[in-house]
């Protein structure tokens, strides 16, 4: 497994996927649809499965000396690594703001959804969609990418559209707080989103793993 992850982060990976990465500082931004970092970051991740794809990776690794399951989790253990690194940055620039911004006037009227653990907890959510429509998906054919990536990309939008409409609807203001105002709230958000996308990925790998395990390579 240590020399499949090796060949993955080094050989296998696109290096626009961690150029992408820089998207998680799209947190920063006021005025604008900020989950939108997070779908940027799974497109990074496209790129590492089209030139996988171009090289005829998937067939290569299976002809290797290894178990067909330690393919598809190798792969996973890289997309959920990046998924992580911009997840830690954009929390890093969450609390940032949070803490000593959160008094500065673009952030407090800002009409879009604001930086806080409620994004967090969407942004994960997004991460979660990636893995459960977009790789598994992938994972049926060992191919194909381009309708699961339509479709998570239709999944994403509705989401992020859905995030950015909740908090203007009257009673829900609360989600769009910029400070650690009803913190109670703001962390089980989180919680939730943390168990999503734990579940999400687990189910998605292992639904991977026995699709992999039947294509007659």
């Amino acid at each position: 497994m240590k020399k499949l992850l090796c060949k993955e982060f080094k050989l296998t990976a696109c290096p626009l996927t961690f150029i992408f990465i820089v998207f998680s500082a799209m947190t920063m931004i006021p005025g604008y649809p900020i989950l939108i970092g997070a779908f940027f970051v799974c497109l990074g991740i496209l790129y590492t499965f089209q030139f996988a794809r171009e090289d005829n990776d998937v067939l290569y690794t299976a002809l290797l000396p290894v178990a067909k399951n330690d393919v598809v989790k190798a792969r996973y253990i890289f997309v959920t690594s990046i998924e992580m690194i911009s997840f830690i940055i954009s929390s890093i620039l969450t609390l940032i703001r949070m803490i000593f911004l959160s008094n500065v006037e673009v952030y407090v009227n800002n009409p879009l959804m604001n930086a806080n653990l409620v994004y967090l907890g969407s942004y994960l959510i997004i991460f979660a969609l990636f893995n459960l429509i977009f790789v598994y998906g992938f994972f049926r054919t060992a191919y194909y990418f381009g309708k699961p990536f339509l479709y998570y990309s239709i999944a994403t939008f509705v989401l992020v559209g859905a995030m950015e409409t909740l908090h203007n609807i009257p009673g829900f203001e609360v989600l769009n707080v910029c400070n650690f105002d009803r913190i109670g709230l703001q962390l089980s958000f989180l919680l939730i989103s943390v168990c999503i996308y734990v579940v999400a990925t687990f189910v998605s790998m292992k639904k991977s793993i026995s699709k992999f395990d039947n294509i007659d390579m």
